[in-house]
């Protein structure tokens, strides 16, 4: 058998320190676009305006990364295209127009079932059955992710709400699969161009009164102090999108599709006191214990992934990065 090379453990941390950024920075979002809603924003302009910023903030690492080779971009078209309609723009405006018809704990809890559906894509298309490590670890983290949510207290739920954020899980699901994809092509230049796209996408569907889009200039309240619009939109833009997709793709990329997005339950946690620092919402001691469960389940399915792999073997590689030896792009 063989055993974990250094640069094999040294990917799987630099992975993991990735994938807990990303977490940290996508879970700011929810608190600084819960103020922008507030002042006056509809979902959909606070949407487009922080991957529309994002990806112009990336735009000028991405292009040197191509370095002219313009057939790359071509290759991945159909990459970047489902990475940006679905990725970016569906999941996020799923997920915002989920909470305006159920609370944003009963949101959570249906989109961050993402992980279990990672698990049986894989399964179901590269037939990468999960271990007992893997389905211990998502049993201890969806139990956690129950108690951080804190549903004992009850949720409010619509129906039209659960579709909208049953949507947003596939689109998550479909962020973590698309993530790992395309390894030739710079994460930089696949978070820009998504990111961009999603924003295109979303302003012509304003344009074509499919969503609102609806913005103000006044300021913008939060538990302890107020600030001007602009600056909860330039962290939206540049923490909670531009840092994270780029820091996400690199994760995933390192981690895989599976422990990538179970990593990603971390979030909720970061979410819930970026909650309590900004909008005043303390978490409650279950809570606090819901967190420990995740982290102990993301330990968990860790422990269970593949640690050996042969040397010179691309293969093997591809199978121990991803679960699956995955095709360079979705066709």
């Amino acid at each position: 058998m063989a055993t974990l090379t250094h640069d094999t453990a040294s990917r799987m941390r630099s992975g993991l320190a990735f994938a807990l950024a990303s977490a940290t920075s996508f879970g700011l979002s929810g608190p600084l676009a819960r103020g922008l809603m507030d002042a006056g924003w509809s979902a959909a302009a606070v949407v487009a305006a922080r991957v529309l910023l994002a990806g112009v903030v990336l735009l000028p690492l991405a292009l040197p990364q191509l370095r002219g080779n313009w057939k790359l971009l071509r290759a991945n078209a159909t990459l970047i295209l489902a990475y940006g309609a679905i990725a970016v723009a569906g999941t996020q405006l799923a997920y915002f127009n989920a909470v305006a018809h159920m609370t944003v704990g009963a949101a959570l809890l249906i989109e961050f079932t993402a992980p279990i559906a990672v698990v049986g894509w894989l399964w179901v298309r590269y037939r990468q059955r999960p271990g007992a490590a893997t389905v211990a670890g998502a049993a201890l983290g969806i139990a956690g992710l129950l108690l951080v949510l804190d549903v004992v207290s009850g949720l409010s739920v619509e129906a039209v709400g659960v579709v909208w954020a049953l949507a947003s899980m596939v689109g998550a699901a479909t962020y973590f699969v698309l993530s790992a994809h395309g390894t030739d092509l710079p994460g930089t230049v696949l978070a820009a161009g998504g990111l961009l796209i999603g924003g295109v996408i979303l302003l012509v569907a304003g344009a074509a009164g499919i969503v609102p889009l609806r913005a103000a200039t006044g300021q913008v309240a939060f538990a302890d102090f107020t600030t001007p619009w602009w600056v909860p939109i330039l962290l939206i833009g540049i923490v909670t999108a531009a840092i994270a997709y780029v820091t996400g793709i690199a994760a995933t990329r390192r981690l895989g599709s599976r422990l990538a997005s179970f990593v990603a339950l971390t979030e909720v946690l970061a979410a819930l006191l970026f909650a309590w620092a900004l909008l005043g919402e303390a978490p409650r001691p279950v809570q606090l214990l819901g967190g420990a469960l995740i982290l102990g389940g993301v330990i968990i399915v860790r422990l269970g992934e593949p640690e050996a792999v042969p040397v010179g073997d691309p293969e093997a590689q591809a199978v121990a990065d991803d679960g699956a030896t995955a095709p360079p792009s979705p066709s």
